[in-house]
């Protein structure tokens, strides 16, 4: 089995319910009618009600008839979710008037869903911006108690099963955060350890990458490597974590043994920590378009409860799969 199926299938087992505010578009609708036919989760569809019974219908989108559909303009406890945003925001000023407009909004509502415990995560971003899907994210659901940053993994599927577990490599930050610093950095560590247990299955052997390995060059930009591998290890005392460490001898044996000899992850990472969003960004796609890897996200990791955010350009298939890694999210939040 491989591992996209695999998490649908962890994820069948463990039912959660995810809300897509992008409940009328024909994407979106698609992949709810294939979740929904195949039991991945639950779904909350937020859109109006007669649009997407007559899409259903037109395209004989049969299960979505199984979902549960809100209008955010009319439904019968707006009234609530805007006193409820109004409690969450009145300290940074909100008005409650406005809090009355904001809930119309389906990707407020979405994180008010999950605040109010509705729904366990969410998927957006077909026909959203990324910062329009994470602006309220932030607002409402903020992030886990002892992480303040938010960051983006990607899976990636290897053709060459010889590395990272069985051609399973999760690479961080690759999305979301510039130039993180060393408690940042540590914390991106800790959560992309908690994403490759969570979605990927694999027990994380966590390489923490820089140009240098153990000292072979003397750099600021190495020093925070070292010092957020420090944190890390302090953060989470059951981590296997090491650096700072070149990518080589992170995922070559022999060239691990020889530049890091004793390394608990040197020659055998399964997760490679990236010191910035722009190394990270440019190894990601470089794996995929030279060695054709499949790079599955990004998953964002740090928040209080799963949103996850898809391209605009994004096919059926993406929102199925993001539902499903989200669902696996969900459960072992």
């Amino acid at each position: 089995m491989n591992l996209l199926n695999s998490i649908k299938e962890k994820a069948k087992k463990n039912k959660k319910c995810i809300v897509l505010p992008e409940g009328a578009e024909d994407r979106t609708l698609a992949a709810a009618n294939i979740i929904l036919s195949e039991g991945i989760s639950d779904l909350i569809l937020l859109g109006r009600a007669e649009i997407i019974a007559k899409k259903a219908e037109m395209f004989r989108f049969d299960a979505v008839a199984d979902a549960r559909i809100i209008d955010p303009k009319h439904f019968d406890e707006k009234g609530d979710y805007a006193s409820l945003l109004y409690e969450i925001r009145k300290h940074k000023g909100l008005q409650m008037e406005e809090a009355q407009k904001l809930v119309e909004d389906p990707l407020y509502l979405a994180t008010l869903l999950i605040k109010n415990g509705a729904a366990d995560g969410e998927v957006a971003g077909a026909m959203n911006a990324t910062g329009d899907v994470l602006r309220p994210a932030f607002q409402i659901i903020k992030t886990l108690p002892g992480i303040r940053v938010v960051s983006g993994a990607f899976l990636m599927i290897m053709k060459d099963k010889k590395w990272g577990d069985d051609g399973i490599l999760v690479f961080a930050d690759c999305a979301v955060h510039p130039d993180p610093n060393a408690q940042e950095l540590a914390e991106i560590a800790v959560m992309s350890a908690r994403t490759a247990r969570a979605i990927a299955g694999m027990e994380p052997r966590v390489a923490m990458l820089s140009f240098s390995t153990k000292g072979s060059a003397k750099h600021p930009m190495c020093d925070k490597v070292i010092e957020a591998t420090n944190i890390a290890k302090e953060m989470d005392q059951t981590l296997t974590i090491d650096g700072e460490m070149q990518a080589d001898a992170a995922i070559i044996d022999s060239i691990g043994q020889s530049k890091a000899p004793g390394s608990p992850v040197a020659g055998k990472a399964n997760v490679l920590v990236f010191p910035s969003l722009e190394v990270g960004n440019i190894a990601y796609k470089l794996v995929q378009r030279l060695a054709g890897a499949e790079a599955v996200g990004p998953v964002l990791q740090g928040m209080a409860a799963p949103i996850n955010d898809l391209s605009r350009g994004c096919s059926v298939d993406d929102i199925v799969n993001l539902v499903a890694i989200t669902a696996n999210q969900a459960a072992n939040n």
